[in-house]
């Protein structure tokens, strides 16, 4: 516990050292001292008419003009002047370069040259310059030019003078041979002797340069190939050289023999080339690089047509050597070769010099590195773990380290070195201690920790955002702690995009997130690093292919990744565990029935985080071969799923168990166990294929009748339950529809009304919102409440609508005034209306408002020739009936009474109220009928039903439809 707070304390101490130190200028000139704040931000907006702030600040070795809130100035010198043209006109003050000029200016003048603002500085004849933006202020640094010496060349290039055999053919020809060989294109060259050679690549193309002026005869080589697509022959005044158009990610080599050099495209068993090691001259004044090349023979300028300008192109003899990705600097870059070495300029007056096996890279006043210490090394930085030679290649066994003084000492040594490289004012450069410390967090297994760090370094020195081996690391810190979209995002890093040992990282990724495609992909680019890797290492790329060959539906291929990965020396026990598990799921997606021991034998390893997905599987295999009961199966994913959770096997368990539980027709339990993921890993494979089970269990359940069985307020409250899971359009409303026939079925109307006002509040608009409202007015209606029905009519009104549906929602709103007693409004809605409902309700209002002769007619209107058909009368048809014979009674027509006697007499019997029915057919006779015959007349009671029951009959003809 004390070393875990001492470390935490610790490196929140680097990430607060990194807030608070200043970001490093990339000029080699000195800061000023920052301006107070309010006059910085008066000239931040430069502008004609309020001027173009000139500052000017004088030290011993140059003087700076600086320009406060200028960006995008451009520079040119045109003999002894320097022009700086701005990208907006403004009326300059120059009078400190006018009036008592600093060091290296003559004088200055404002010129206005299409809409913008140019200042024309007449230099001194010593004079040169650089010129920059720091902290979002264009500047301008002077200096004495540096002396040329005079047996330099004009380009800067000092070349070797050859001491060798000329390589070139008496016939001034080499000619290429084309050969195929294991999936490779190969091109050979024959020498007179040997000759120096780089082959390096820039953006699409693969370049190869011999420092000999032979004509390269491609004249039988095929005009392109799967590998490459074009290739073009150059020829300088002293090399010759092919640009071979390949696929970007297309694998090269380069192997030599004495005279005989070999290039290969695509992948192949080649050896990496021997790596060219690149570092600082710390005896050199101004700041230089050199380079390490063995046999280096000379450096060459060669044109590059297709971008534009020169590359600097040392060659060197077989056997072959150089870097295996690509390296970014301020002023150049070195590129990607697989022999030789090749720097690509930024600036007009880089040299490149070769002097026997080192090559040096310089500028005439340097160029813009990390600085160098002036003395000793710190103590911590003595033994610190150095860089690999690929930016994401690890060495944990070196890199954790820590002497004999332990952990604590050596983590304290590295920590301390911070401080001390950054001068104690934060003007230094800390960044080789920052990611000292971070590799040596890394190697010992302390993630978390390094990406604190690599983060401070990070916002402490922004250039580190391009550095291939600061993204590689932070990357790599990433993955460890299983961050992997955050890895992703270092590894995609153009600085990356073509090193191979990014590429294991990111198939590594794409592995563990299930993306099984683009894994295969990524570690067919990286393949070339593999053998650079720790064999722990190896082991667990290996492993990661393999589980991702499974993934793919390749099962013989990661059998054959794993074999390969057991045969490396000292993998961890849990390592081999892991690449058994794998093994056995390739054996399952086989039907091999060795499948089923490896994993129950996993399964009792006591690891966790194995013996989980292990005892999964046992499970599912052991059920699908009827060894256990669907019972028993579903107990041991129970269980299996709070023992181990946050992946993807978390996923998989609940899955299986939903699945499980929805056979046996336990959907409640079923929908639980599926909703209980949540949006926990959302972006796995695992996640989506979950939702859609859990999509398509309640879709089964609500919307193809598995849901049918239960009883209504059972489905009802389920439906509630996991209602965010109703599907938007024809379905769900599909769905509300069935449960409200349901619940209308058994008169649960406040449910049913609950359901849909639901799905209008919340779901819906337009044309679907007015009809679901109109359905949830009905309801209302037959639960005797009008005015929440005229309420859901009012609040849905929309001009467009189809007229059926306006008849519909009319014939609602008349229903709804009756309902309320506004009987002449009722009428008067449904004014136009000539339909049988609307007769209806003109008859029902009749009745309400006691006009019995008009509504004994109008009922026995409605009934029409009913009386000409034989069989039982419906709930509605005997309502009609019976209002009609009450009405003719109280309007004492004993004609029309009779008329109904004698067409309906004979379906008294029948009917479901036959006292009533007699009673109503009677009239109102005291003598035929006693006091107790008039009680069983309830006309309005039975009405209303035979309008139940026909709305009912409404609601199950939408349901089924």
């Amino acid at each position: 516990m004390r070393l875990g707070a001492f470390l935490r304390s610790s490196v929140a101490a680097v990430c607060i050292l990194g807030v608070a130190a200043p970001s490093v200028s990339m000029s080699a000139a000195p800061r000023r001292a920052a301006q107070p704040s309010a006059s910085k931000s008066s000239a931040a907006k430069p502008a004609a008419s309020r001027g173009l702030v000139v500052r000017v600040a004088q030290a011993p070795d140059f003087t700076r003009l600086e320009f406060p809130g200028s960006r995008g100035m451009q520079a040119r010198r045109e003999g002894e002047t320097l022009v700086l043209r701005f990208p907006s006109d403004a009326n300059p003050n120059l009078t400190p370069l006018t009036v008592g000029p600093p060091r290296w200016v003559k004088t200055a003048q404002a010129r206005h040259v299409g809409g913008v603002v140019e200042i024309v500085v007449s230099l001194a004849d010593d004079a040169d310059f650089r010129a920059g933006n720091a902290d979002g202020d264009d500047f301008v640094n002077l200096f004495a030019r540096a002396p040329i010496a005079a047996a330099a060349p004009s380009t800067g290039v000092a070349l070797v003078a050859p001491r060798r055999p000329n390589p070139t053919p008496a016939s001034g020809v080499v000619p290429v041979k084309f050969s195929r060989a294991g999936g490779q294109v190969q091109l050979s060259f024959d020498w007179a002797a040997p000759a120096g050679a780089a082959v390096f690549r820039r953006g699409e193309a693969v370049w190869v340069v011999f420092d000999a002026p032979a004509r390269l005869d491609i004249g039988r080589l095929p005009s392109s190939t799967a590998q490459y697509r074009n290739i073009q022959v150059f020829k300088g005044p002293d090399y010759a050289a092919l640009r071979i158009v390949t696929p970007q990610a297309e694998p090269f080599y380069a192997g030599g023999v004495g005279s005989n050099w070999t290039i290969a495209l695509g992948a192949g068993i080649q050896d990496s080339p021997d790596l060219v090691r690149v570092a600082r001259d710390d005896v050199a004044s101004p700041a230089t690089l050199t380079a390490n090349v063995a046999g280096a023979t000379t450096v060459l300028w060669v044109a590059d047509s297709a971008v534009g300008d020169r590359l600097a192109v040392a060659t060197a003899l077989a056997p072959s050597k150089g870097l295996p990705s690509r390296r970014d600097y301020v002023e150049m870059a070195l590129l990607q070769s697989a022999t030789g070495l090749v720097v690509e300029s930024y600036s007009g007056d880089l040299q490149v010099t070769a002097d026997g096996d080192i090559v040096r890279i310089g500028r005439p006043k340097g160029l813009l590195l990390s600085s160098a210490a002036s003395g000793q090394p710190s103590d911590g930085m003595v033994g610190a773990p150095q860089a690999m030679a690929m930016p994401a290649l690890i060495d944990p066994e070196h890199w954790a380290k820590t002497g004999s003084g332990g952990f604590l000492a050596r983590y304290n040594a590295l920590l301390g070195a911070i401080p001390a490289a950054s001068d104690g004012a934060g003007k230094g450069d800390d960044t080789a201690a920052r990611m000292a410390l971070a590799r040596f967090l890394v190697g010992s297994g302390l993630s978390y920790e390094a990406i604190g760090v690599l983060n401070a370094a990070g916002r402490a020195h922004q250039t580190l955002m391009g550095d291939a081996e600061f993204r590689g690391l932070r990357g790599v810190a990433k993955v460890l702690a299983r961050r992997y979209a955050e890895a992703e995002t270092d590894f995609a890093s153009p600085v990356l995009a073509d090193d191979p040992s990014a590429a294991l990282w990111r198939g590594y990724v794409a592995a563990k997130t299930g993306q099984w495609v683009d894994a295969n992909a990524r570690f067919v680019d990286g393949a070339r690093a593999l053998n650079m890797f720790p064999a722990v290492w190896q082991a667990r790329f290996l492993g990661a292919q393999a589980e991702a060959s499974v993934g793919g539906g390749a099962p013989d291929t990661a059998i054959g990744l794993v074999n390969q990965a057991l045969k490396l020396p000292n993998i961890p026990v849990e390592d081999q565990l892991e690449l058994r598990l794998t093994l056995a799921k390739a054996f399952e997606a086989k039907g091999d029935s060795r499948a089923l021991p490896v994993f129950q034998a996993i399964a009792r390893s006591g690891i966790d985080r194995l013996a989980s997905p292990a005892t999964l599987h046992a499970i599912q295999l052991r059920l699908a071969r009827n060894q256990i009961g669907a019972d028993v199966a579903a107990k041991g994913l129970d269980q299996l799923r709070f023992r181990w959770r946050g992946d993807a096997t978390e996923l998989e368990t609940i899955r299986a168990l939903g699945q499980l539980q929805i056979k046996q027709g336990r959907y409640r339990e079923a929908l639980e166990v599926l909703h209980s993921a949540g949006n926990n890993l959302p972006d796995l494979p695992q996640a989506i294929a979950l939702r859609n089970d859990l999509n398509t269990a309640f879709r089964a359940l609500f919307l193809d009748g598995l849901a049918d069985g239960m009883q209504p307020i059972q489905a009802v409250g389920l439906f509630y339950d996991f209602q965010d899971l109703t599907p938007i359009g024809a379905d769900g409303d599909q769905m509300v529809r069935n449960l409200v026939r349901r619940l209308v079925d058994v008169d649960l109307l406040d449910e049913a009304a609950k359901l849909l006002k639901y799905q209008v509040d919340n779901r819906l608009n337009g044309v679907p919102k007015a009809q679901v409202a109109t359905d949830l007015a009905w309801i209302y209606l037959m639960d005797r409440k009008p005015e929440s029905a005229l309420d859901s009519i009012n609040n849905t009104r929309t001009t467009v609508l189809p007229p059926a549906l306006n008849a519909e929602r009319r014939l609602a709103t008349s229903r709804a005034l009756m309902g309320l007693g506004r009987y002449d409004a009722a009428l008067e809605v449904i004014e136009s209306d000539k339909g049988r409902d609307a007769e209806d309700i003109r008859a029902d209002v009749a009745w309400k408002q006691h006009a019995w002769p008009q509504a004994g007619l109008m009922y026995e209107r409605a009934l029409g020739d009913r009386w000409k058909t034989p069989g039982t009368l419906n709930t509605g048809e005997e309502a009609k009936l019976l209002r009609a014979g009450v009405a003719f009674s109280l309007a004492d027509d004993d004609a029309a009474l009779g008329r109904l006697r004698q067409r309906y007499g004979g379906f008294i019997e029948g009917a479901r109220n036959p006292d009533g029915l007699r009673v109503a057919l009677a009239g109102a006779d005291p003598a035929s009928l006693s006091s107790d015959d008039f009680s069983r007349v309830t006309a309005d009671n039975e009405a209303f039903n035979g309008w139940v029951a026909k709305m009912k009959d409404r609601f199950r003809a939408q349901a089924s439809g």
